[in-house]
């Protein structure tokens, strides 16, 4: 038919403009164009194939998954409430006004949504810029929480390397005014914790300061409106070599050379702190205000994780600059090293894992009178944690459990379904995780294989003979032992034996 046939030129025309990368507004004209031919031609409904699929950079978490990542989940939680923290919860979406222009060059990559009843709406970035909004709005300038939540990015990910579009964030907070640079070794002792307690590999955690960055910025002759866009720069220096992190300041951002030489001598510079005492004697750099103020914090800073026994996987980084806006003072990221062979003196780094730092002036941009309530705090990447864990299980054929199941209470005969349900429910009530399985008359050896086969450690069998001397056969599905238990001590003997040591 010759509409048929107009319809497969047309689709040839939406793939080849496709195909060839044309403008996207002429590519959504002609699929527009294509629909409404579809759509005259008719006949095709119950004929689409609808596409299953997650949207780019989601997706979905299969019970072994999720085992997995409530592991890793606990262990962050249970870091976060040793250190006292308190729990909160945000919106998902937040007014666009309270998220613009608190990302610097990152706040493309927010997600809109439609004009919902008069509010222009955008899905949150990240955990801190609504925690700012509720400090703000609830008048509070002292507190310690932590907050585990999705957040949005509209952006082109690398699903391999742990970057999606959706993803959980796990932060944590210290927002009030106290002394210097206490609060904030403390968030470098949790993500050491975190990171030692989840046995991810060799790690390091790399620190710098926001007032040292600037303050070299300025000695360097950046001029003060590059600031932030330079910052940008340097802040690749992690995955891309100096030479062309030098030719994009000086090509792309209009830099001088000069002062993109300057910026290389002390970009390049890592250490402790020796290398902080040799800054505080630098000419140039001790002669800047900001700078001096930064290096006295970061040298009380060492202090106190010399005290925390931490230094030895701490690095003073010039290179740092974590990309946000908000940042006012020490910034840190922990990332993962590999060593590539016995050879390499350097281990190479495989990706940040940990990132965060201080932002003072935050809250202040939401409080009507500006009141500023000093903040720091830390969010681990519980994305990367989790692909990393997740390859480690599959590499060693690890068994996970997917439930947490104790007991599956099993009948060595027929008929005694009734009895089976009168005892789960007992053990039920007392607060015993059990299952039965689903029919009335199951045999029991298919009983014993659903044990091995999710790892349910006990089975309870009801019995005619056992029901008669009032007891219960308890069997041991890994060793095959059974013990004759009576229903009154049933419950004490599940929870001795299912107990973790």
């Amino acid at each position: 038919m010759a509409e048929e046939a107009a319809v497969r030129a047309q689709a040839e025309t939406v793939r080849r403009l496709k195909q060839d990368k044309a403008d996207p507004d002429e590519i959504a004209k002609e699929v527009a164009k294509l629909l409404e031919m579809k759509a005259q031609l008719g006949g095709d409904e119950g004929k689409h194939k609808f596409v299953l699929k997650t949207p780019k950079g989601t997706r979905d978490y299969s019970p072994k998954q999720m085992a997995i990542r409530e592991r890793v989940f606990n262990a962050i939680i249970t870091c976060f409430k040793r250190h006292g923290a308190e729990v909160i919860d945000t919106p998902v979406f937040e007014l666009k006004e309270t998220l613009t222009g608190k990302y610097g060059e990152d706040s493309k990559l927010i997600y809109d949504l439609k004009d919902q009843g008069g509010e222009l709406l955008s899905l949150r970035y990240d955990l801190t810029v609504p925690f700012a909004r509720y400090l703000a709005m609830n008048k509070i300038t002292n507190i310690k929480r932590y907050h585990i939540a999705k957040v949005y990015r509209r952006d082109n990910p690398a699903m391999t390397r742990g970057r999606y579009r959706e993803f959980y964030q796990c932060d944590f907070d210290i927002a009030g005014q106290f002394d210097p640079m206490i609060p904030d070794a403390e968030c470098l002792k949790i993500v050491h914790e975190i990171l030692s307690d989840l046995q991810l590999g060799d790690f390091l955690i790399k620190v710098n300061d926001r007032r040292i960055l600037d303050g070299m910025f300025a000695v360097c002759g950046v001029p003060d409106s590059k600031f932030r866009t330079i910052c940008s720069s340097v802040d690749k220096l992690d995955k891309m070599p100096w030479e062309e992190v030098r030719s994009e300041m000086v090509g792309e951002k209009g830099l001088s050379p000069e002062a993109a030489d300057h910026i290389g001598e002390y970009v390049q510079l890592h250490g402790g702190l020796d290398l902080i005492e040799r800054l505080l004697q630098d000419p140039k750099l001790s002669q800047n205000k900001l700078a001096k103020e930064g290096l006295g914090d970061m040298k009380l800073l060492f202090e106190y994780l010399t005290l925390f026994g931490i230094t030895g996987k701490i690095s003073f980084d010039l290179s740092l600059a974590r990309g946000l806006d908000y940042y006012t003072g020490v910034i840190f990221e922990a990332v993962l090293l590999q060593q590539e062979n016995d050879h390499v003196e350097d281990p190479v780094s495989v990706g940040s894992v940990a990132g965060g730092g201080r932002y003072d002036g935050l809250v202040g941009m939401f409080d009507p009178k500006g009141r500023k309530v000093p903040c720091v705090g830390v969010s681990i990447g519980i994305e990367r944690i989790f692909s990393i864990l997740e390859q480690r299980v599959e590499a060693s054929e690890e068994k996970i459990r997917t439930t947490e199941t104790q007991v599956l209470v099993a009948s060595a005969q027929k008929k005694l379904l009734e009895e089976r349900l009168k005892l789960i429910s007992e053990l039920w009530d007392a607060g015993i995780k059990a299952e039965v399985l689903y029919k009335k008359n199951p045999k029991l050896l298919n009983q014993l294989q659903y044990c091995e086969d999710t790892g349910i450690p006990l089975v309870a069998i009801v019995g005619e003979q056992e029901l008669k001397d009032g007891v219960i056969k308890l069997r041991v599905v890994a060793t095959r032992e059974e013990v004759n238990v009576r229903r009154e001590s049933l419950v004490e003997e599940i929870r001795m034996r299912t107990t973790q040591p």
